[in-house]
């Protein structure tokens, strides 16, 4: 209603307009309805068939700067995220039935490697990382990571006539090349040599559907324990110390529970899509200290097909512990018949921007899932299979409390 009243004054219209009504089946509703303790989505959803189709298809009604760009701008408070950059431009885009995804545009062709001497935190974030992660996800059974889609936008129509942002509309011009071109606005690296362009307007994109709302799921956003440093020269405790694992398991709220369980899992998903940048990890409050860990975020993957950055894997080397139902799927993706790059490939050509990813890309993750196992036998040689593969498919036993109830 706020909103609307916002519109009619801007409009200058005075007569009262009929609210929108949120229809039971938009597919942005039933994705959220779908948030359970198990992960973001049901197994073989027919709602986030629905929304992948309809962040595809759906006209774009409104398009603005994310908030990390309006916290560079004074919008917010800076102090709380890693200050992006001109190169790490992304919108958020408004569809009808109250749907909101997050675009992330082109910012290198597919056959390109990130070159060797970039550090993780300068790297570009690369919109089609963002849409294989979605299906490696999916296919690891995590369903930790939002639905995300290629599409192919146009600029012109689809971001620049329907932005109401008076800075954003500032920030378009056409390029030597007739090519319609925009940057963000930002006090470093924001100028025209750091734009995305259209060929002449239309440009490739990840579209990341949005959570709920913080008001209605309220997320925790916690340091990873597995962090790096920041820094050129600097190196963080599990770097240098092998058995950092101790330590942490001493802490709340890894002493007990899942959470470390939860924490080896997002290390395996990270070094499957090459990703160093998770420094910190999100989850719904709702679902408490067990809830699963959201993979938000994961632009920064897929970024060198020829290096395997076994770092990564810190929590399951220094832990040794792995969920049994983990194990049984990268073993089943190991065999011939599951070759997890067969799947892969077979799952990406659902999306319109297919191939999402270069043949060496696919074949690094068998490579790496082989790394993966290799290091969870190493593991089980040393401390024995009971210690290191933890038993997660039995059902969960009755509080106390609720077993007298029972009873009783």
């Amino acid at each position: 209603s706020r909103r609307h009243k916002l519109y009619r004054e801007e409009l200058n219209l005075t007569s009262a307009a009929a609210p929108l009504p949120l229809r039971p089946e938009a597919s942005w509703l039933q994705f959220h309805l779908g948030i359970s303790r198990d992960g973001l989505y049901p197994r073989s959803s027919p709602a986030i068939s629905r929304l992948l189709r309809d962040m595809q298809d759906f006209s774009t009604i409104s398009a603005d700067y994310s908030q990390d760009e309006k916290a560079l701008l004074g919008a917010c408070d800076c102090s709380q995220i890693v200050k992006p950059s001109g190169v790490h431009l992304k919108l958020v885009l408004r569809f009808q039935d109250f749907g909101k995804a997050m675009f992330k545009p082109m910012r290198q062709k597919r056959e390109e490697e990130t070159p060797e001497d970039f550090f993780y935190f300068v790297d570009f974030q690369r919109h089609n990382a963002e849409i294989a992660a979605f299906h490696l996800d999916r296919i690891l059974d995590f369903r930790r990571v939002p639905p995300t889609v290629g599409r192919l936008i146009n600029v012109t129509k689809e971001i620049l006539e329907v932005t109401k942002n008076e800075i954003l509309q500032s920030v378009f011009f056409v390029s030597p090349a007739s090519n319609v071109c925009f940057f963000a606005k930002c006090p470093y690296m924001c100028k025209t040599e750091y734009a995305v362009c259209g060929n002449p307007h239309l440009l490739e994109g990840s579209l990341s559907a949005f959570l709920p709302s913080l008001n209605l799921a309220p997320r925790l956003s916690i340091p990873n324990p597995w962090i790096r440093s920041y820094s050129f020269d600097g190196k963080e405790e599990w770097e240098v110390n092998p058995l950092y694992c101790n330590t942490v398991r001493e802490i709340y709220p890894y002493s007990n529970g899942n959470r470390l369980l939860n924490i080896v899992d997002m290390a395996i998903f990270d070094f499957l899509i090459g990703n160093m940048d998770r420094h910190h990890y999100e989850m719904f409050t709702k679902f408490g200290d067990d809830g699963f860990l959201l993979h938000l975020d994961n632009a920064r993957g897929f970024g060198r097909h020829s290096h395997d950055e076994t770092s990564i894997l810190a929590p399951l080397s220094q832990c040794c512990i792995i969920k049994k139902t983990t194990l049984l799927r990268l073993q089943l993706l190991a065999e011939p018949d599951y070759r997890l790059s067969d799947v892969m490939r077979e799952s990406l050509l659902q999306d319109r921007l297919a191939p999402v990813l270069t043949e060496p890309h696919l074949l690094a993750l068998d490579r790496r899932l082989q790394l993966i196992l290799k290091a969870v036998r190493k593991c089980i040689d040393t401390h024995g299979e009971a210690k290191v593969v933890a038993n997660d498919t039995r059902p969960p036993e009755a509080p106390v409390s609720d077993r007298v109830k029972l009873t009783t």
